[in-house]
C-alpha cells in the first residue's frame, strides 16, 4: 500500500472476522491478517514520528488480536478490530492516545481511561479546589469542534470524602476524563487520515497540559518529581 494509507482491506478482513470468529477460519486467514498487521504497524510507526514532532511519545504499541476471555461471557477468541495506543514521556507528561480501527467504528481516543486511585484522588482535589481553567479549555470552541464534550465513566454519587453539591461535582465524580473523535470508514482510508490525526492529537495539547501539570504537583502548586 502508499504510505499514509490504511488499506481498505482492513474492514474487508474484520467484517468478514465478525462472521467467522473461530479459530479454523482465523488459521486459513492468517498470512492475510499477518499481511495487514504489518500495514498497520507501519501506519502507527508513521503517526507516532508526526507525534513526536510535537510531543514526547515514550512508547507506542499494537494490541494483540487475540481476546482474552477468561471473565467474559463473550467467548469468541478474536478482536475485530486493531487498537493501538501512544504514551507519552512520564513523568512529566500525562495523558495518553489511542487509535481503533474497525468497520464502521473507527475512533481517536485521547485522555486519562483508568488513572490509579493516587492520580484519580489529586485529580479530584484540584476540581475540587478549581474547576475554572479546565472548564475553560474544554469549553473553548475550536477544542468543542475537534473533541466535543469530555466522556468516562462516572459515580452515581460523589465520591468518598467528597460533598455530593459540590459545584464541580459533575467532574470530581468522573472515573475516566476522555475524548472520542468518530471517523467514517471513507475517512479512515483516505489520504488525508494522518492529518486528521496528528491535527486532532495536536488540539488535545491544552487538555494534556493541564492534568500535566495537577499531575506532577500538590495542591500548593509545589512539583513532586
Amino acid at each position: 500500500m502508499s504510505e499514509n494509507i490504511i488499506n481498505p482491506e482492513v474492514f474487508s478482513f474484520f467484517t468478514e472476522l465478525s462472521e467467522n470468529n473461530n479459530r479454523d477460519w482465523f488459521e486459513k486467514n492468517r498470512i492475510r491478517f499477518k499481511s495487514l498487521e504489518l500495514e498497520m504497524k507501519e501506519f502507527l510507526s508513521e503517526v507516532n514520528n508526526k507525534l513526536n514532532d510535537h510531543d514526547n511519545i515514550e512508547k507506542a504499541k499494537m494490541f494483540r488480536i487475540y481476546r482474552d476471555v477468561r471473565f467474559s461471557k463473550n467467548k469468541t477468541p478474536y478482536k475485530t478490530h486493531f487498537g493501538m495506543a501512544l504514551h507519552r514521556q512520564k513523568p512529566t507528561l500525562r495523558g495518553g492516545y489511542y487509535i481503533h480501527i474497525e468497520p464502521n467504528n473507527s475512533f481517536l481516543g485521547v485522555g486519562f481511561w483508568g488513572p490509579n486511585p493516587s492520580d484519580l484522588f489529586r485529580i479530584r482535589k484540584e476540581l475540587e479546589f478549581d474547576s475554572i481553567q479546565l472548564r475553560k479549555i474544554i469549553n473553548e470552541k475550536k477544542f468543542k469542534e475537534k473533541w466535543g464534550p469530555i466522556l468516562g465513566e462516572e459515580l452515581k454519587t460523589s465520591p468518598k470524602g467528597f460533598n455530593l453539591t459540590h459545584p464541580n461535582i459533575d467532574l470530581i465524580r468522573k472515573k475516566q476524563y476522555i475524548f472520542i473523535k468518530k471517523f467514517t470508514n471513507e475517512e479512515v482510508i483516505s489520504t488525508k487520515f494522518h492529518s486528521m490525526i496528528n491535527t486532532h492529537f495536536r488540539a488535545i495539547r491544552p487538555f494534556f497540559n493541564f492534568m500535566s501539570a495537577v499531575l506532577t504537583s500538590d495542591l500548593n502548586g509545589e512539583s513532586v518529581i
